[in-house]
């Protein structure tokens, strides 16, 4: 019977094959073991069963599966750069067969497989589509909202060289117009190429509106990491007075 040691002693034999004092490998390891815990809080605050909590478990620990290989075959976590994370992951754990090493055949019939695979396909994009089930759709958003809590702690905590802006430009003015519209309307910012420092910490900011359970929201405020990364000096007085629209929607929706 497949349990969440076995889960944890097979990511670990797997990631042993990695580099450790690469800061990449050590933040994604260490990033890995909070998802999952994060998903298993949000989980059984929805009321699933045992079942569902360790799926959900489970879907935490193996979400980021592609970013191990990522780093190694292209030394950077930026998509756009490299390859789908997500993508790369799911192919990974469902084409080559990594899987197996997880679960015992007998604990992953098709179905649940499917389920897997989807939600980890699916963990970094900007929307989910419009043709999943209910499960399809709950699991999906248990782990998103897992990895975004993780995501401001990562922010808030650790520097590494893909943690800073990779196209910066400079402007007085502050982030343009259609990212500040995203604010207003309580959205993520759209993957654009071309951005100012300042507009990829909006979007960064812009991922709690996102978070879709009141849960992943308290967990969020407790933590303290989306405060902590908030409370930025402004680089021109335009920058501070869209901070200040920030703070204030977050706070609302938070």
């Amino acid at each position: 019977m497949t349990d969440k040691n076995r889960i944890k002693n097979t990511f670990k034999d797997y990631t042993d094959k990695y580099d450790p004092s690469d800061v990449k490998i050590s933040l994604k390891i260490d990033h890995t073991y909070r998802v999952a815990e994060n998903a298993k809080i949000i989980a059984k605050d929805l009321g699933l069963d045992e079942n569902g909590v360790f799926l959900a478990f489970c879907m935490g620990m193996l979400h980021d599966f592609g970013r191990f290989e990522q780093v190694r075959q292209y030394g950077t976590f930026i998509d756009r750069k490299s390859v789908d994370h997500a993508e790369l992951g799911a192919d990974l754990l469902f084409h080559d067969g990594y899987i197996r090493s997880f679960f015992d055949e007998t604990d992953l019939d098709a179905q649940t497989a499917s389920l897997i695979e989807k939600v980890i396909r699916l963990h970094n994009k900007l929307a989910l589509p419009e043709d999943l089930t209910e499960t399809e759709i709950l699991f999906c958003n248990i782990i998103r909202d897992a990895d975004k809590i993780d995501i401001f702690r990562v922010l808030s905590e650790v520097e590494y060289e893909d943690g800073k802006a990779g196209e910066i430009r400079s402007t007085p003015d502050g982030a343009r117009e259609s990212i500040m519209q995203c604010v207003r309307e309580h959205r993520c910012v759209p993957r654009i190429g071309d951005r100012t420092e300042f507009e990829i910490w909006v979007s960064r900011y812009c991922m709690a509106f996102e978070l879709v359970y009141p849960i992943s929201r308290k967990l969020t405020r407790q933590q303290g990491c989306l405060a902590k990364i908030l409370d930025r000096k402004a680089q021109s007085p335009a920058e501070q007075e869209q901070l200040e629209l920030i703070r204030r929607e977050l706070s609302y929706y938070l």
